[in-house]
């Protein structure tokens, strides 16, 4: 019985080294894949429409101020209450669509990512069972070191299984 646990006690560290570890950066993964290329040239695009749009508005605005303030005193009270009621309810519009395009934008950008990193956890999962790995450590998430020696980088494993997903 002693000779039995000797035994096991000696071959478990052999059988701790024998185990695979990886890594992998998820980002540069991300940034090779052609959905997120796509994907952040619709995202840029309307992002580039929403500050047109925002411009214009802003503008608009401007224009609206400086013809106030040129004609402010020949305007009797009540032109005037009226017309910093519409600048102050334009200011508020402004306010409310910079908001809006946040919101959007946020929303639009969870749509278009939110599958692709759903992709790349799958490619990671196959490679991790495919290579037979115990841990697969994604590098982009703050890890402040890994051994080279004993964690193998398998981002090219995890670029290659994307390519065989499509």
């Amino acid at each position: 019985m002693k000779k039995l646990l000797l035994v096991l006690m000696l071959c478990a560290p052999l059988s701790v080294m024998a185990q695979k570890f990886g890594h992998v950066n998820s980002q540069e993964v991300l940034s090779s894949m052609p959905e997120f290329i796509k994907a952040r040239g619709e995202i840029e695009a309307t992002q580039k429409q929403y500050e047109n749009d925002l411009k214009s508005m802003q503008d608009e605005f401007q224009r609206m101020a400086d013809e106030y303030d040129k004609t402010k005193s020949t305007m009797n009270a009540t032109k005037q209450q009226e017309t910093e009621q519409n600048l102050q309810t334009m200011y508020q519009k402004i306010q409310q669509t910079f908001q809006d395009n946040q919101q959007n934008l946020n929303k639009l950008m969870q749509e278009k990512m939110q599958p692709l990193e759903l992709k790349i956890r799958e490619a990671i999962k196959a490679v991790g069972k495919n290579g037979g790995y115990v841990y697969i450590m994604d590098v982009t998430s703050g890890i402040p070191y890994i051994s080279e020696t004993l964690s193998k980088d398998v981002t090219t494993e995890v670029k290659t299984q994307l390519n065989t997903m499509k």
